[in-house]
């Protein structure tokens, strides 16, 4: 699996083997926080094992839409490039067959209530670390296993409001408002791809796994720049400002003619630019705006300025002028105009393998690019074909089935 390269055409496929070619990863997780971590890591070149219950992984079903077989888009945008085998881990015989695939695995990962694995016989400590001492044990769960919300549930949308972030998103009239996409989730899989990284490059000196315990909360809390930077430094409660950078001016969103825009102006001489360009280098003398400082106290002024100069504007040619003239600035695209723009493909930030589309690896490298490697998995489509490899008998296979071990069906 991890050497094998698509030969169906298509678009941002994997021209190599992988930065992370041999890696054995063991996917307990479901959802959208561990499942985004490993398809980070078997975009480059990681055989990722993904054991679902005997339901599946709960996100097959959320939908519309799905796909011809049923499977929703949302397990198929991050469970790319896995094999899927369905395994009932509350069987005594489950664990067992976890074990064996645990042996020469370096990463197991999984999203279970904390306290799970332990209740199971399978906690890291008690059994893991002895067993397998080379094997980073990587738990996503919603606050950790202690303290005083250990071992409670975890969902993004309650892990943006209690961390802060739903308080500084919206305007002040529409209140703490949950940015739209799930952002502490997928913030989540990615620190998570990080600390099993880190974990896996300090076993090279060591010799020894670890365990990586990563929670949504801290993750959630660690995007809270510059508002914490903020707090911590003024005192001040941070307000939602909406579109408006809450320490730079101007950095906000636009009407134009045609389209709406987004422009920045990071420091003073790029201000100055950005008046000259426009056609105005008065407004940056002006006391109100000369200093960044200035210009986020006279926001409203400078505000009203810059909306009476891009009124009659074509959005697109306007940020386009800009963009090669130095100056950050762009249209503000609808999901769609953003997947079909020509920089989009350029860049294979959409994959296509067969009848498969999804987001494209934003981690390229020169040498050992990643990529799509296959199509999402169908549930226990793997099955054989993993534990085979792994020493089961065709005489143990089917003693697995017919004690409901290995499961064929979801069950809906």
């Amino acid at each position: 699996m991890t050497d094998a390269l698509p030969t169906t055409e298509g678009k941002g496929l994997a021209r190599s083997a992988g930065a992370l070619a041999g890696l054995r990863v063991i996917d307990l997780t479901r959802v959208l926080g561990g499942p985004y971590c490993t398809m980070v890591l078997s975009d480059h070149g990681a055989d990722v094992i993904k054991l679902e219950p005997p339901q599946g992984d709960e996100v097959r079903d959320w939908g519309p839409p799905f796909d011809s077989a049923g499977d929703a888009s949302y397990f198929l945008g991050v469970n790319r490039n896995k094999r899927s085998v369905g395994l009932d881990l509350s069987k005594p015989e489950g664990r067992e067959v976890l074990l064996r695939l645990l042996e020469g695995a370096d990463v197991l990962i999984e999203n279970f209530k904390p306290g799970s694995m332990e209740k199971w016989g399978l906690g890291y400590e008690q059994v893991l670390k002895a067993r397998f001492p080379r094997l980073v044990h990587c738990r996503v769960s919603g606050f950790g296993g202690t303290g005083p919300l250990g071992g409670f549930p975890g969902y993004d949308a309650v892990l943006q409001a209690m961390t802060g972030l739903m308080s500084i998103n919206g305007t002040e009239t529409s209140g703490p408002t949950r940015l739209g996409n799930p952002i502490v989730d997928i913030a989540t899989g990615l620190f998570s791809a990080i600390g099993i990284l880190m974990a896996l490059q300090e076993r090279e000196k060591s010799g020894l796994g670890q365990y990586v315990d990563m929670t949504l909360h801290d993750c959630g809390m660690a995007l809270l720049h510059p508002h914490a930077a903020n707090y911590f430094l003024n005192g001040k409660r941070p307000k939602p400002t909406g579109n408006p950078h809450p320490n730079l001016a101007p950095y906000s969103k636009f009407k134009t003619k045609t389209c709406e825009i987004f422009v920045a102006a990071g420091n003073d001489p790029a201000f100055r630019r950005f008046c000259d360009f426009l056609g105005f280098p008065e407004v940056a003398k002006d006391p109100r705006f000369a200093t960044n400082g200035a210009r986020v106290t006279n926001r409203d002024a400078l505000t009203e300025i810059l909306e009476k100069r891009f009124a009659e504007e074509d959005g697109h040619a306007l940020t386009r002028r800009m963009l090669a003239a130095g100056l950050p600035a762009g249209p503000v695209l609808h999901v769609d105009e953003a997947m079909a723009a020509e920089h989009t493909a350029h860049r294979a930030m959409v994959t296509e393998l067969g009848d498969y589309r999804g987001l494209g690896t934003p981690i390229k490298l020169s040498r050992t690019p990643g990529g799509t490697r296959a199509e999402p998995p169908r549930f226990a489509e793997h099955t054989d074909a993993v534990l085979a490899a792994r020493g089961f008998s065709a005489e143990e296979l089917k003693a697995l089935r017919a004690s409901g071990v290995l499961v064929e069906q979801r069950r809906r």
